[in-house]
């Protein structure tokens, strides 16, 4: 107990340096709203996954992946608290990160390690034994679970350390799943557990998790990404361009039209928005025409200024 207090300081330390440095290195001020707002989301995030890993992994003696896992195989080969191995390992790859990725990334990650360690310690603590006490449900709530937390904590940026940022720091450089770079690395770990555990069963729950959590994490992660394309046809279509670029924010595009009943040139309106914008959208084209027609479709990716950025080389 008393190393992992020192430990813990110790990260709490390195977490403050690294607000220090960004501080100085940014030439704007921070902007604290959006700075808090983005921790608490990652709070939660974390909250979610140490829930998973703490109360129905853990307890029911299955592995899964990541250095979560390596933390539950040191914890079961040693007696090792999970969340001090996490502690150590995690902040030895924070330090690669800042090389590869940049120092307001490592930032967020020690922040997210420190949260991850002590709340899974916590959780452990507090959960002896699964809340089910079927193993199989256990896996399945744990590894959703761990999806939908790390999911959480990769919309704002951040990471729990771990293969998380293993994938973070790939899918900066490649157009690459996370989901998917994650599933490679936990392959490895978890097929490493059998040595420890020397239970096939535990090791096939183990992949369990990893299958889930990767599906979830995608399936989180293309809802907070996903995009629409909107074709507006309407004669006050001027009005409407400027209504929606007011409102939304977001650059439009006329096309050249001509219906084909009445004959008529026209202008039609293109433009491209996050799920979260669409309503947005709607708005501001019915406070100048509600008898506008709109089309609207889901688009698999966006690329450019203010949207995803070109990942290759």
């Amino acid at each position: 107990m008393e190393n992992e207090k020192i430990f813990i300081s110790f990260a709490f330390q390195t977490y403050l340096f690294f607000s220090v440095i960004r501080y100085h290195s940014m030439k704007k001020p921070v902007q604290w709203g959006a700075f808090i707002r983005s921790h608490v989301i990652i709070t939660f995030g974390l909250l979610c996954t140490t829930f998973g890993w703490g109360a129905f992994l853990i307890p029911s003696q299955v592995t899964g992946g990541g250095v979560s896992g390596i933390g539950a195989i040191v914890y079961f080969a040693t007696g090792i608290p999970a969340g001090l191995t996490f502690l150590v390992v995690n902040l030895a790859l924070i330090a690669v990160a800042v090389k590869v990725v940049n120092v307001t990334f490592a930032m967020k990650s020690v922040y997210g390690v420190i949260v991850f360690s002590l709340l899974l310690s916590l959780i452990q603590r507090y959960f002896p034994q699964p809340p089910v006490s079927d193993t199989f449900l256990a896996t399945v709530v744990g590894g959703i679970l761990s999806g939908i937390g790390s999911g959480i904590v990769f919309t704002q940026g951040g990471t729990s350390g771990g293969t998380d940022l293993m994938a973070m720091m790939i899918t900066q450089q490649r157009n690459v799943s996370p989901g998917r770079v994650i599933m490679m690395l936990d392959v490895i770990i978890i097929s490493s557990s059998f040595f420890v555990t020397l239970s096939l069963e535990r090791m096939i729950y183990g992949y369990c998790v990893m299958v889930t959590a990767s599906y979830v994490i995608d399936f989180v992660l293309a809802g907070n990404r996903q995009s629409y394309q909107l074709f507006i046809f309407s004669e006050k279509y001027e009005a409407v361009a400027e209504n929606i670029s007011e409102r939304v924010r977001r650059g439009l595009t006329l096309v050249d039209a001509q219906g084909w009943y009445s004959r008529k040139p026209t202008k039609m309106i293109l433009v491209i928005v996050r799920k979260y914008e669409v309503v947005a959208v709607f708005r501001a084209v019915k406070e100048i025409d509600p008898t506008a027609f709109i089309s609207m479709g889901s688009v698999m990716g966006v690329y450019g200024k203010g949207f995803e950025s070109i990942k290759v080389k």
